[in-house]
């Protein structure tokens, strides 16, 4: 079942690239006192989420912390290293956190999981964003049919 408004976002271990290497951080450690724009995407380095939906935040962080947004974090189900990578190639700096949630633990807990095992891409992430304030989600956008609308920063500007 998917997660819900008002639920709070499930205790998870992600996973972020530091110079030493991996690094854990839980779902708690970010989200909890906090308000955060968290966007989710089937996998880094693929086409829609390398030319928008991870440019879109980066180029709108700023405007999204004039709406209250402290921090702003893109998770997938990759591992650390391509997580790292992928944020060195888009440039997010420290825009937005890359968290990697290899064994897809926080897909699965929020309900947020994609099967495309039938296209050799195994379990992934729904196509996602929302603010969680303080562990709670205050708003969800889920795109459907792998669409690229309602889970863009621009939307998420437009409704903070």
């Amino acid at each position: 079942m998917t997660i819900s408004i008002g639920e709070k976002i499930p205790s998870v271990t992600l996973y972020v690239m530091k110079d030493s290497g991996p690094e854990a951080i839980t779902t708690d450690d970010i989200f909890n006192g906090s308000k955060v724009a968290l966007f989710g995407l089937p996998g880094a380095f693929t086409p829609t989420c390398s030319a928008k939906h991870v440019p879109g935040f980066v180029a709108n962080a700023s405007a999204l912390a004039d709406k209250g947004i402290e921090r702003i974090v893109c998770v997938s189900v990759n591992d650390a290293f391509v997580m790292g990578a992928w944020g060195k190639d888009q440039g997010v700096g420290d825009k937005v956190m890359m968290a990697a949630d290899g064994s897809a633990d926080l897909a699965r807990a929020t309900g947020l999981e994609l099967d495309l095992t039938d296209r050799g891409f195994g379990m992934r992430c729904q196509r996602f964003s929302m603010v969680v304030n303080d562990g709670a989600v205050e708003s969800l956008n889920l795109e459907s049919d792998g669409g690229y609308e309602v889970t863009s920063a621009e939307h998420m500007l437009a409704n903070l």
